[in-house]
């Protein structure tokens, strides 16, 4: 029997890794088992290379609960330890010092997930963690290994019949929960679930060895993707949209499949829904960094072992492995999309409504994946239609050029609210586009941005023949324009209203409610933002309708106020500006007038 300390500068070794690692225990059983597979995939390459005199049985690890003994066994036949193996591997923990130890883990966030604490993440839940081994050479014998959570232990010979190796971790009172059936289970199913070793509790095999991601795409069929993402998301119903398989060897290596799921409401987006796994073991959820932050909405896996596990946070965006990692993920989600386009535009027009929030995002905050979009990003008509935004440009560029040569774009985000201002856009033979999404004040922005000359105007935002042509002069006298100043300050806020003249069709509305463009870009980014918004309106006021000529005549003031009121509180209404009690007052008013009409 032989007696000794591990070999460490400092005695608190171990209470340094409780103290780092005390609110993530659950991981021992993830580095325990992520060692059995590699002890298991050893045995295996060796003998594929022929360099086994023995025969290797069904490779298995096996984990059973001890509830008497409170112990949990986590059993593998792989190529096993010697005595000499277990010197250099159990008893010389990889660092230097203690204090480099604290140097480099110094956070939380940059310890977990390293997997070079591995076997000593057991004493995270145990008092007194055992290990018995025999190695797959001949004529070695068995070795039984015990330590107590100190740096002191015992290694001695053993009697132990099969190759492979044997963890015995006696729990501590405060982890019992680690004897009871459905907590491993749990563990086993989030961190191991697709070892490429089967894993054995009670009798049943609980993983999943050869998972879709590690097959040839050209070899998967539609179905067995489908079926899949039902197997990672039980709980979501509806089937995916469309999916991505990522495979790359050089310079890193990357596998995965991330899927667009369906997604109608703004409020379904919903991060940490791609699982990270490195050699198929579970590591974690949350990709910042990793992936670009839009893909962080998508759904899937991505299975790398050149991810560096036991970066901080803090240093994520300055890794360059990192950094080239998101950049390909990035370029290959584009240009698979791009494939999909061009090969089925029909089915990816159906599909965009869905998935274009998530598009719009990856296109305003990724300089790559915006310049690949082009090929693929869709842009809908008041129509429906579907358009690239080249395509769409080539159809108004002539047309739709304004007094000082810039291509206007006219837009609408709610076809029912600027039903009466995209009618207007559409007689004088302008094409409008439907931006609906929330990210549309960003996006115009950066197309702006963009094209040279590309200016966009939403169709309530002001008068659309300023754009084309001079101002034609009001032909009101300025004391007539003080008179329906002061009359119409009666009705509206002027604090909130600023009142203008301009001489429009005489069939166009008598009053015109728009934001300047610039100032509804602003409150639309504050609102987003959850700042104060500008509450300036323009109130336009049409010479040329009929209703103010009339004002302008009436010599009855009653008559006057009313017809003032009426009309403008009609187009208030439109735009949803009305206080409730005018709002009721007039809905009764039109109600009347229906019944006076028809004699009711």
């Amino acid at each position: 029997m032989e007696k000794g300390k591990i070999k460490v500068t400092a005695e608190n070794i171990f209470p340094i890794i409780k103290k780092f690692l005390y609110s993530y225990n659950e991981i021992f059983l993830r580095e325990l088992i992520s060692n059995a597979v590699d002890a298991c995939v050893k045995i295996k390459t060796l003998a594929n290379l022929g360099k086994l005199k023995i025969q290797v049985n069904k490779l298995e690890i096996e984990v059973k609960v001890d509830k008497d003994n409170k112990i949990l066994r986590i059993e593998d036949n792989g190529i096993g330890m010697t005595r000499e193996e277990v010197k250099k591997y159990i008893n010389q923990i990889a660092f230097s010092s203690a204090e480099e130890f604290l140097k480099k883990y110094k956070t939380e966030d940059a310890i977990i997930g390293n997997f070079g604490l591995g076997f000593y993440s057991s004493f995270l839940v145990s008092d007194k963690v055992e290990i018995l081994t025999k190695s797959y050479q001949k004529g070695i014998n068995p070795v039984h290994w015990l330590c107590d959570g100190t740096p002191n232990f015992i290694l001695r010979d053993a009697k132990k019949e099969k190759i492979g190796t044997v963890i015995l971790l006696h729990l501590n009172e405060k982890f019992q929960e680690f004897l009871e059936d459905y907590k491993i289970l749990e563990l086993l199913k989030k961190y191991c679930r697709f070892i490429p070793i089967p894993i054995k509790f009670n009798n049943k095999i609980i993983n999943n060895t050869q998972p879709l991601w590690k097959k040839k795409s050209l070899e998967i069929k539609e179905k067995e993707y489908r079926s899949f993402y039902k197997e990672l998301f039980p709980e979501i119903l509806e089937d995916p949209l469309l999916w991505i398989h990522l495979n790359i060897e050089h310079p890193f290596k990357l596998t995965g499949i991330l899927y667009f799921s369906q997604l109608t409401n703004p409020m379904d987006l919903k991060k940490d829904k791609i699982h990270l796994y490195q050699n198929q073991v579970f590591v974690t959820e949350h990709l910042e960094g990793i992936v670009p932050d839009f893909l962080t909405f998508l759904k899937g896996v991505i299975d790398s072992p050149d991810i560096p596990l036991n970066v901080s946070r803090s240093h994520i965006k300055s890794n360059i492995t990192l950094k080239k990692i998101s950049n390909y993920i990035t370029r290959k989600i584009a240009d698979r999309l791009t494939k999909m386009f061009l090969k089925d535009r029909k089915s990816f027009e159906k599909k965009w409504k869905n998935i274009k929030l998530i598009i719009e995002y990856g296109m305003i905050s990724e300089p790559i994946f915006y310049e690949k979009s082009k090929a693929f990003a869709l842009y809908s008509d008041i129509n429906g239609k579907y358009f690239l935004f080249s395509e769409f440009l080539e159809k108004i560029k002539k047309k739709q050029k304004s007094k000082e040569n810039k291509i206007i774009c006219f837009y609408a985000t709610n076809l029912d609210e600027q039903n009466i201002y995209i009618e207007n856009v559409l007689q004088k033979g302008y094409k409008v586009l439907l931006l609906d999404s929330q990210l549309t004040v960003h996006l115009i922005q950066k197309l702006e941005t963009d094209i040279n000359n590309l200016s966009f105007v939403r169709v309530d935002s002001q008068n659309i023949d300023n754009l084309f042509m001079e101002k034609k002069c009001t032909n009101l006298t300025q004391q007539e324009k003080n008179t329906l100043k002061k009359e119409i300050g009666k009705t509206i806020d002027k604090k909130k209203f600023k009142i203008k003249f301009e001489n429009l069709n005489e069939n166009y509305l008598p009053f015109i409610i728009n934001i300047p463009e610039f100032i509804r870009r602003i409150n639309e980014m504050n609102l987003m933002r959850k700042e104060k918004n500008y509450s300036n309106y323009n109130l336009v006021v049409n010479t040329n309708n009929k209703i103010i000529k009339r004002i302008l005549i009436e010599k009855k003031k009653e008559i006057k106020n009313k017809i003032i009121r009426d009309s403008l509180e009609f187009i208030l209404l439109c735009h949803n500006l009305l206080k409730r009690k005018n709002k009721n007052r007039l809905i009764k008013k039109i109600l009347e007038n229906i019944c006076t009409c028809y004699k009711i």
